[in-house]
């Protein structure tokens, strides 16, 4: 009876064991060499390349209009950034952090006089029962779910590029205690650190208007032009 005990207890172990490590998975694949975030639509791509790896919808932070702008306001950062660490403890289950902020970001918080935050991560699924029921849920982070940011966290490798898409952003008064739009930061703060085109300067076509138009193939079709890496960002 003893030995039958101690077998079953040891089986109990084991199975726990395995249950523990079992989020983290192994990837042998193509690379991934970029990930592609558009807020317009929810989805997120891993690219090797112009070839879809994997597709998925997401949830974004409590305000998912705009680039983010200082501690607390619930935007997701917009614009190219880069995975720069992880965190196997996360609170959600996995987590893979991106770069914000990064210099542009400091500079333009800076001069507004707010912190530009931090902790920005791809994670898994709310620990908040409440949070089930919310379409937008976090802080400003990116959340998939628990199953999904265990094949991301072993597909992205540290320092693959980021591109998150902008989302049409709905006409309607911002709510009380939102912090100012960027539109209300200084016109020349904005035009130095990239965020406003300067007025004195003559437009630039893109280059899609007189070359043949490239796009990356995914499972629902194309999603942008090589130019994605300019300003042109045509949502489907």
């Amino acid at each position: 009876m003893m030995n039958r005990r101690m077998m079953m207890a040891s089986m109990a172990a084991f199975a726990g064991l395995s249950a523990c490590s079992s989020k983290f998975k192994t990837y042998n694949g193509p690379e991934v060499t970029e990930i592609f975030v558009f807020k317009e639509n929810r989805k997120m791509y891993l690219m090797h390349h112009r070839e879809t790896l994997k597709e998925y919808d997401f949830h974004l932070g409590f305000a998912p209009y705009g680039h983010k702008q200082q501690y607390g306001d619930g935007r997701t950062p917009e614009g190219t950034y880069y995975i720069d660490r992880r965190n196997p403890d996360s609170a959600y289950h996995l987590s893979i952090g991106i770069s914000y902020p990064n210099d542009t970001d400091r500079a333009i918080a800076k001069e507004c006089g707010v912190r530009a935050g931090g902790d920005i991560f791809i994670h898994g699924g709310p620990t908040n029962p409440a949070d089930k029921k919310k379409k937008d849920w976090t802080a400003g982070c990116v959340a998939v779910k628990n199953r999904e940011i265990e094949d991301i966290y072993a597909m992205v490798r540290n320092g693959t590029p980021v591109h998150i898409i902008p989302a049409k952003q709905p006409i309607a008064p911002l709510r009380r205690g939102a912090p100012p739009p960027l539109e209300q930061v200084k016109p020349e703060v904005l035009i130095a650190y990239g965020r406003m085109a300067d007025p004195a300067v003559p437009p630039v076509s893109p280059l899609d208007e007189v070359l043949p138009v490239e796009t990356m193939v995914t499972k629902g079709g194309p999603i942008a032009p090589v130019s994605v890496y300019g300003n042109h960002y045509p949502l489907h």
